[in-house]
C-alpha cells in the first residue's frame, strides 16, 4: 500500500499517445482521456458541493483577487498562464489534452454541481470531500497516462517530477501546500476541505496513476 507514495513516473501503455503534441489521437486514447477529465471535473464539483472548503488553487485565486483588481475567474486564468510559463524551463509540452482539460473539467463542474447533494451534516461534507479527492486522483491517472498533454497544474507536477525524480505524491502535495499557504497569506478563505485536498491530492493522484497503470499493463500483457 505504501508503495503508492513512491510512484516516480507516469507509465505508458498501449493506449497512451506517443507524444503530448500528437494531433491525430487514436480512438482508443480518446476514451481514457475524456473519462479521466470528466471524473476530475466531477471530483472538483463534489468538493464544492461538500461545503467544507474549496481547492488550494481556488483559495489562491481568491487571495489574488483580493489584492488586485481582478475577479476570481480572471485571477484563476492569470494563474494558469503563469503556471504554463513555468513549463518552459521544465521542458513540458502542451497537447490536445491541455486544451480539453480546461474545457471538459469546467463543463463537468458546471453541469454536475446542480445535481449533487449538499450535505447538511459537517461529517457528511468531510466524507463527500474525501470521495471527491479520490475521484480526482483516479481521473488524473486516466488522463495523465493517456499522454495527450496535462493541464497547467498537472504539467507543473509532472515536469518537476521528471526533473527531480521525486515521488509524484510528494511533489503534488508540496505544490498544493505551497499554493494554499500563499493563498491564505493573500486573504483567501481556507476550510477543512482545503487542507484535506492539499494533503490528500498528492497520494490520490499517485494512487490513481498506480491503479490505472497496473490494470492497463495487465490488460496489455493479456492481449500480447
Amino acid at each position: 500500500m505504501f508503495q503508492v507514495f513512491n510512484v516516480r513516473e507516469i507509465p505508458r501503455v498501449s493506449w497512451s499517445a506517443p507524444h503530448p503534441l500528437t494531433i491525430r489521437i487514436r480512438w482508443i486514447t480518446w476514451g481514457p482521456l475524456l473519462l479521466g477529465l470528466a471524473l476530475f471535473g466531477l471530483g472538483e464539483a463534489m468538493l464544492v458541493a461538500a461545503g467544507v472548503g474549496v481547492s488550494p488553487w481556488t483559495v489562491l485565486a481568491e487571495g489574488v483577487s483580493k489584492t488586485t483588481a481582478l475577479s476570481i475567474g480572471w485571477a484563476a486564468l492569470v494563474l494558469s498562464g503563469l503556471v504554463l510559463l513555468l513549463w518552459i524551463p521544465l521542458r513540458q509540452s502542451p497537447g490536445v489534452g491541455t486544451l480539453c482539460n480546461a474545457i471538459i473539467i469546467s463543463a463537468m463542474l458546471e453541469g454536475a454541481l446542480p445535481y449533487l447533494p449538499k450535505p447538511d451534516a459537517f461529517w457528511a461534507g468531510l466524507v463527500m470531500a474525501a470521495l471527491g479527492i479520490l475521484v480526482i486522483g483516479i481521473g488524473s491517472g486516466l488522463y495523465l497516462i493517456a499522454n495527450c498533454g496535462p493541464g497547467p497544474r498537472d504539467g507543473l507536477m509532472t515536469g518537476l517530477q521528471a526533473r527531480t525524480g521525486w515521488p509524484v505524491a510528494w511533489i503534488r502535495g508540496a505544490i498544493e501546500v505551497t499554493v494554499v499557504t500563499l493563498g491564505f497569506a493573500l486573504g483567501g478563505t481556507v476550510g477543512v476541505g482545503t487542507l484535506m485536498f492539499a494533503l490528500g491530492v498528492g497520494p490520490a493522484v499517485a494512487l490513481g496513476v498506480s491503479v490505472v497503470g497496473t490494470l492497463a499493463l495487465q490488460w496489455d500483457h493479456r492481449r500480447g
